[in-house]
């Protein structure tokens, strides 16, 4: 079911919520599978009417009663954060394809006054959630070798994070064409084919794509005693090699999203200018046009839009 615009009332704000001008919002694939509807792919289920958008950033327009902390004015990232899991925007209740959110103020976090909006909103999923499943989940350190499969949105964050860790990293994409921002992000090589990673032999596998079988790739071509972190949902099965896991003694993990802690060092890097996500501006009445890109694998980096354009 396609997106549709419409006019809806301006929010109100509630004890404890506030009222956020968006001036940002990136474009996910997790709204990609909410628009497709039930798939061979991962199927979210959502009320009807809903706002989508779980990534956004703006200023503070109004306050509800018991806000503290902040104040109107204010430049702030709103975060769907998923350690614990705080208010599902996007999903469960109306998120940031609007001029204007009502966004709980805990879920808030204050952007750095050199970080773009753009930055600051895909920065609460897009980078986050790499960041948490590299360093975190993966426990990418220096000297490790790191491969990262899957080079879209989250991949290319996933391979700079890597890279700040000190590891060496390789990169896999079917697409050619992502590999340009790869090597920009830090990767020492790409690859086409998961198994080109059989000599290298890499720590930890970060899968981005989750495409059936690339989790048994990434069970393949780990070292033994090595570690796979699957973040990408974009089948909702997968097949690998018991005997492989067993064998090999893989340690293998699922990881989603972030802590708002994590997302706070995000910001801290995007404001030291170590951490540069690859963005696209999408007008705020192509969205479905952005969405259709996005699931046909036309789109290197993050999207986004604003919505108040």
């Amino acid at each position: 079911m396609p997106l549709r615009l419409a006019e809806v009332a301006d929010p109100e704000p509630r004890p404890g919520w506030v009222v956020v001008d968006i001036e940002a919002a990136g474009i996910c694939g997790s709204d990609v599978h909410i628009v497709r509807g039930k798939g061979d792919d991962w199927t979210v289920t959502v009320p009807v009417p809903l706002t989508l958008g779980h990534e956004g950033a703006g200023v503070i327009s109004a306050l509800g009663d018991g806000v503290e902390g902040f104040a109107v004015g204010d430049r702030v990232g709103v975060a769907t954060i998923a350690h614990p899991m705080s208010v599902p925007y996007g999903v469960g209740v109306d998120g940031a394809f609007a001029e204007q959110m009502l966004a709980d103020a805990r879920t808030l976090l204050p952007i750095p006054e050199n970080v773009p909006f753009a930055q600051a909103a895909v920065a609460t999923d897009a980078v986050a959630t790499a960041y948490r499943a590299v360093r975190t989940v993966g426990r990418a350190s220096l000297d490790d070798v790191v491969a990262v499969i899957g080079l879209g949105g989250l991949g290319l964050n996933g391979v700079r994070v890597a890279t700040l860790c000190g590891a060496t990293v390789y990169g896999v994409d079917v697409n050619p064409h992502t590999f340009g921002a790869a090597w920009a992000a830090g990767a020492k090589d790409c690859f086409l084919d998961p198994d080109a990673l059989l000599p290298v032999e890499p720590d930890l596998v970060v899968d981005f794509a989750g495409m059936g079988d690339t989790v048994g790739a990434a069970v393949r071509v780990v070292r033994p005693g090595g570690r796979v972190v699957l973040v990408g949902l974009g089948r909702d099965t997968s097949t690998f090699n018991t005997a492989e896991l067993v064998m090999k003694y893989v340690d293998l993990r699922g990881s989603i999203g972030a802590s708002k802690e994590e997302i706070e060092r995000v910001y801290a890097l995007l404001s030291q200018g170590a951490i540069r996500p690859e963005l696209s501006e999408t007008p705020f009445t192509e969205l479905n046009d952005a969405i259709q890109a996005l699931a046909l694998g036309k789109v290197t980096g993050r999207l986004f839009t604003r919505p108040r354009a």
